[in-house]
């Protein structure tokens, strides 16, 4: 298979088929609490992006040139777990300093993304699929690019039922996982999309 085609094999599948958040149920915390609006979901996607993106890089060349050199593998999920807090910290000191009413709308999530298990997930998974650097960082934003879809189209549906007629017992956190699910279930048309 063409390098370049399976890059974008490896994208298409991260984003769409293997979407973090409705296929492997990765990152529901910050999916379900920072998808009330739509600004405030575009801010978390594009700080997950970055963060993603930049710890599927680091994380890689840590494994690569460390780890493996000096047979540590076994302590990877410290690592990984180190190199995203830092990468983590880096967004929110930025974020405060240059976007300070994102940074407020944001609040108590923008720390989970520490904590967020599809960062951790992408790092770890970059590890267990052999990726080369490039193939890291491709499926790192790819991973982020589907979170980023996944929490805008929420954020979007929310906004729409916001001022809806809903039944009592469905109203607030039943009907967005109602809604979540159905997502779900469309996102499961990818699935036989590709095949790596």
């Amino acid at each position: 298979m063409n390098d370049a085609v399976k890059i974008i094999l490896i994208a298409v599948s991260a984003a769409l088929v293997n979407n973090v958040v409705l296929s492997r149920f990765l990152g529901l915390c910050p999916f379900l609490g920072v998808s009330k609006n739509m600004k405030s979901a575009a801010g978390m996607g594009v700080a997950v992006i970055f963060v993603i993106a930049i710890s599927s890089a680091v994380s890689n060349l840590i494994y690569q040139f460390i780890l493996v050199p000096l047979s540590l593998e076994y302590l990877q999920t410290i690592v990984f777990i180190l190199v995203i807090a830092a990468l983590v910290q880096f967004v929110e000191m930025f974020l405060k300093k240059v976007i300070p009413a994102l940074h407020k709308t944001l609040g108590v999530y923008l720390p989970l993304i520490t904590t967020n298990c599809a960062v951790l997930g992408v790092a770890l998974n970059n590890v267990t699929d052999e990726y080369g650097f490039l193939e890291s960082v491709v499926n790192g934003i790819g991973t982020a690019v589907g979170f980023t879809i996944a929490i805008i189209i929420l954020a979007g549906v929310r906004e729409r039922i916001e001022d809806n007629d809903i039944p009592v017992p469905f109203q607030g956190m039943p009907i967005v996982m109602l809604t979540a699910g159905l997502m779900a279930i469309a996102f499961m048309g990818f699935s036989g999309l590709i095949r790596l």
